[in-house]
């Protein structure tokens, strides 16, 4: 059994996350501009789903939510998320080390496919099917995942449509009873 909180815990105080947390500049998407600042706007966030969350639930989000970005300093710009330069890969292997859940570390790799496959419906009028069937094929616990787009989509610079285009686009074909339109 792993114990999601020790994890965190171990997370918090390794040298390589601390050196990360105060890249960024406010940008498109991230007007918080650091991963610092992200990381507390996304805390509040989870602070606000924490009523619907098992204990486990919730130390699975404070993982994703302390390491999803923290690498984007040492990114190659551009990579793909499969690329071992993304930000996605180096965050997976990072938590890799503290955090031997297959779901958690895919839902690390994947955090930012939804929004990627949004993009392509709205600049070609559908997105790739193979990456759509990759991210259906990777991640298990969807009600874990979809949380988590929730707590980093609804932030002060994201626009609300990919998590609705993500919840109905998923609609019959995962099962999750987390039901989080009424939340956006």
């Amino acid at each position: 059994m792993i114990d999601f909180k020790a994890a965190y815990e171990a997370v918090l105080r390794d040298p390589r996350y601390l050196q990360n947390l105060d890249w960024g500049e406010p940008r498109s998407g991230h007007p918080e501009g650091t991963v610092r600042a992200h990381i507390k706007e996304l805390e509040g966030n989870l602070a606000r789903l924490r009523s619907r969350l098992s204990e486990a639930e919730y130390w699975k989000l404070k993982l994703l939510v302390h390491t999803h970005d923290t690498f984007k300093s040492e990114a190659r710009a551009g990579a793909a998320i499969t690329s071992s330069r993304s930000h996605a890969s180096l965050a997976r292997a990072f938590l890799e080390e503290y955090c031997a859940d297959p779901d958690l570390l895919a839902m690390v790799q994947y955090h930012d496919e939804p929004f990627a496959l949004w993009r392509q419906v709205q600049d070609k009028g559908q997105c790739k099917p193979h990456r759509l069937a990759a991210l259906l094929d990777n991640i298990r616990d969807w009600n874990l995942f979809l949380a988590f787009n929730i707590i980093d989509g609804c932030t002060e610079g994201k626009s609300r449509d990919p998590l609705v285009w993500l919840f109905r686009e998923l609609e019959g074909k995962v099962a999750s009873d987390f039901s989080a339109l009424d939340i956006l």
